[in-house]
């Protein structure tokens, strides 16, 4: 056998800085609700994490995930989706007739067609607006 090799020993590799101290800490109701809402504030993983930074004065930030603004944005964004969707029908369809119908008929429908996207056009405007006012009044910079 080659004895340059070492032997396998198994299971997984040894820390590079493995823990050597662990400290225990009791809470009453009161300080423990405080404990757990500054930890959610605070965005980390663990809470180990969490109170060694604290205790060795490290800052750390909060995150505010506002729900509503999240929804509001993504409700938003499938809306513009559908908007690109409507464009890319408009164009086949408006193909479609020049193609398939005579002038007149073709006018006619197109007429109709013109309507509904002025209204659409209307819609747009309304929603870029109410977006922009929201921002205005609830997003804070």
């Amino acid at each position: 056998m080659n004895e340059t090799r070492s032997k396998y020993k198994g299971g997984r590799k040894p820390k590079l800085n493995p823990v050597v101290a662990n400290y225990t800490v009791r809470f009453n109701a009161e300080d423990n609700s405080r404990f757990l809402a500054l930890f959610e504030r605070s965005g980390m993983k663990t809470m180990a994490h969490f109170i060694a930074a604290r205790v060795f004065d490290e800052t750390f930030k909060v995150v505010h995930i506002n729900k509503a603004e999240h929804d509001y944005y993504s409700k938003l964004s499938t809306l513009y989706s559908q908007f690109r969707a409507v464009g890319v029908n408009y164009n086949q369809v408006v193909k479609a007739l020049n193609t398939h119908f005579t002038e007149k008929k073709a006018l006619a429908a197109l007429y109709k067609l013109e309507k509904l996207t002025i209204e659409l056009i209307g819609l747009n405007r309304q929603i870029v607006e109410l977006t922009k006012k929201y921002e205005q009044q609830w997003l804070q910079k």
